[in-house]
């Protein structure tokens, strides 16, 4: 198994009353709060903790939002390119540009292939569906969302790997009569990845054969996503595939003792407890997010947050609606997170010991993505964790070797 680690670069440092009067964390805030000195900072110290994993035999994982104070990432090659400069081992996952919200994939491209010379063909390219308060800062229509994606990441792919001079894309949603990037990128070919949860979704990554990555879903939530891609792979007549295909990602902790793992777990769920504090007409209530069929619903219902686990059940087939995960996640506590697998916290053996357990209950995955710093964990703290990670922990999880495990019904 590898481990990855990624920081998002959150912005803790607004006054709880101020938070409590905004009507989204995550979309709303006016930037008067964000002291760029602060920011300044806490980039630096970003940055550095990606050297650091680069030195502990990490690998390492840039992402982005827009808007608010889970993250301060809204460029995210900007970071990608650094990184690719600075580090020298690592592979670099971009997890990644917001495709379906960007009107020019081929600029996309162009960015992608740069950072992969950088970084002389450590690049992997991971995409996201986005949504919620992103498609307003992006001035998206949401409708017709996971169409672009898919179109998006098409052409994207195409450009990366064409090497035959100008070629022109006549799309349902993106025109381009003349693709020919400078320079072409290291790599021949890139690992993809996508972060889903949803079987439907799930399903048409298995198809692509790309790396599926499940955040902070649980035991029901990863299995059932893996369960969906693995049969969407039989019903289409393609080969299985190993475990190095799944990812997962979730908190981590590690402290010299338990007591200390989860103390500073504690604050990792910051991120759950204030920065999914969103309105709904930011989520909820966006056109085209929802079935029609069950549109109505999803705007005259509001769940409320209750304390037995992130996986509610609605009418749709028995599956958690994102807002209702979402809920879920904000009332949190350190107990519910490691019971539900969201954060593994301890010492160095309880730490290995959550991982290798989860990771045997939901069928495997050869990919593990450590959300690392957020909240108001410290630069020593959040060192700490990656030193007694890559030194007590990743060697044991990179013994666990790729498997071919059973197929599974999708729920």
């Amino acid at each position: 198994m590898d481990a990855w680690w990624m920081c998002e670069v959150p912005y803790p440092h607004v006054p709880q009353s101020v938070l409590d009067a905004t009507d989204s964390v995550r979309a709303s805030l006016p930037n008067r709060w964000c002291d760029p000195r602060i920011a300044a900072d806490l980039f630096e110290q970003a940055i550095d903790h990606y050297l650091l994993c680069d030195d502990m035999g990490l690998n390492i994982v840039a992402t982005e939002h827009h808007a608010g104070i889970n993250s301060l990432l809204g460029a995210n090659p900007m970071l990608v390119s650094i990184l690719a400069r600075q580090t020298r081992k690592a592979r670099i996952l971009s997890l990644g540009t917001l495709v379906s919200l960007r009107r020019e994939p081929v600029r996309i491209a162009e960015e992608y292939a740069t950072a992969d010379v950088i970084s002389r063909g450590r690049l992997e390219l991971g995409f996201v569906k986005s949504g919620g308060s992103e498609m307003a800062s992006a001035n998206a229509n949401p409708v017709n969302n996971i169409e672009r994606y898919w179109e998006a990441i098409d052409l994207i792919e195409k450009a990366l790997t064409h090497q035959d001079g100008p070629f022109s894309w006549e799309g349902k949603h993106f025109t381009h009569r003349h693709v020919n990037i400078w320079p072409r990128p290291w790599q021949e070919r890139f690992r993809m990845w996508a972060a889903t949860g949803d079987p439907h979704t799930a399903a048409e990554v298995g198809r692509r054969g790309m790396v599926h990555t499940l955040v902070l879903r649980g035991h029901d939530g990863t299995k059932r996503a893996y369960a969906a891609y693995r049969k969407a792979r039989v019903e289409a007549g393609l080969p299985p595939v190993s475990t190095d295909n799944f990812a997962y990602s979730a908190f981590i902790s590690v402290g010299d003792t338990d007591e200390e793992g989860q103390r500073v777990g504690e604050k990792l769920l910051w991120f759950l407890n204030t920065s999914l504090k969103s309105a709904p007409q930011y989520a909820q209530l966006l056109p085209g997010t929802a079935p029609p069929h069950i549109a109505g619903q999803a705007w005259r219902t509001r769940p409320k947050p209750q304390s037995s686990g992130p996986n509610l059940v609605n009418a749709e087939k028995g599956v958690a609606t994102a807002q209702e995960n979402a809920m879920k996640l904000v009332s949190m506590t350190v107990e519910q997170a490691m019971a539900q697998g969201l954060l593994f916290a301890g010492n160095p053996d309880s730490v290995y010991a959550q991982i290798k357990k989860f990771h045997d209950d939901v069928g495997g995955f050869g990919h593990l993505n450590m959300l690392g710093r957020t909240g108001f964990v410290t630069h020593a703290e959040s060192e700490k964790n990656i030193r007694l990670f890559g030194k007590e922990v990743l060697p044991r999880l990179k013994e666990i070797a790729p498997a071919m495990p059973a197929l599974e019904a999708a729920a």
